[in-house]
């Protein structure tokens, strides 16, 4: 199937993109073009034109230091094969190289992704529970928007009219910190079914601090409150994993993604497995 017809255009500069989409209202910026132009296929999008970003250097690159920096134009390829992230951040580089196939990888990036904020994505969740930030630059200057307030809905964020996402910034990894992504993968799209990421932090033997999140579940990926509360202050133990495990139950609510693959209760159900899955491998990976 073939896209609806469109202008095209292409920036060499984020300014520059920020000017194209003053001049044309309702364009939408494309980078690796993996989530928008199916949409636009499917004529379930039908921008009047693209801004082609791809090519912005300002917006590529990841930048090593107690936080790493990350171009919101580096792709998922890129980021699976950073020595930087693999060192400092080793979820995002294990969850990035699950994405799709070769060919999403080398062209999919991470601003696209998680601007377009597809509920079975993974970047999304993965970047919930290591508390990362988004940078983006609109006509009035600059922002940061913390994780947890990014992404609203179903294919839905805080980026405002006018605004490209530009950096996404995520803390290095500190002593006493393991964190692991699990995820049950669809067979077809590679997608996230359920996909659970964990962080916690261990000293004298106990864990003194857990951020958790699922996706593929809800409209959005969400923190697991219930799970981090059940963590702090118990001792890893195989039973102390699965009664914590089980307190996501308390985070779904009510409203549970499901379609002719899996149901709204198997979702469920499933989200208790790889939640425990995601714990026990971030325990045994503290640093």
């Amino acid at each position: 199937m073939f896209t609806p017809s469109f202008d095209y255009y292409r920036a060499s500069s984020v300014a520059e993109a920020q000017q194209l989409l003053q001049q044309h209202p309702g364009a939408k910026f494309v980078a690796g073009g993996h989530s928008l132009i199916p949409l636009m296929k499917m004529r379930l999008m039908a921008p009047p034109a693209l801004i082609d970003i791809g090519r912005v250097q300002e917006l590529k690159g990841i930048v090593s230091g107690a936080t790493i920096r990350i171009g919101a134009l580096t792709t998922h390829s890129e980021l699976a094969s950073s020595s930087v992230l693999r060192t400092g951040c080793p979820m995002l580089a294990e969850a990035a190289a699950q994405i799709g196939d070769a060919q999403v990888r080398n062209y999919g990036t991470i601003g696209g992704n998680v601007a377009h904020a597809d509920p079975a994505s993974d970047l999304p969740t993965v970047l919930l529970a290591l508390g990362a930030r988004f940078t983006a630059t609109g006509p009035g200057g600059q922002r940061t928007i913390d994780a947890a307030d990014f992404f609203k809905g179903m294919m839905t964020t805080a980026l405002a009219d006018g605004e490209i996402l530009t950096a996404i910034e995520v803390a290095a990894r500190k002593p006493g910190e393991g964190m692991a992504y699990a995820k049950f993968t669809h067979p077809a799209s590679r997608y996230a079914v359920v996909g659970a990421a964990a962080v916690v932090v261990v000293s004298g033997g106990a864990c003194t601090a857990a951020r958790v999140a699922v996706g593929g579940l809800t409209p959005h990926a969400v923190r697991a409150a219930a799970v981090e509360k059940a963590l702090v202050g118990a001792r890893p133990s195989p039973d102390a994993l699965a009664k914590a495990a089980e307190a996501v139950a308390g985070d779904l609510g009510g409203d549970i993604l499901e379609d002719i693959f899996a149901s709204s209760e198997y979702r469920r159900a499933m989200a208790t497995v790889y939640v425990k899955r995601a714990l026990a491998s971030a325990f045994e990976r503290i640093a």
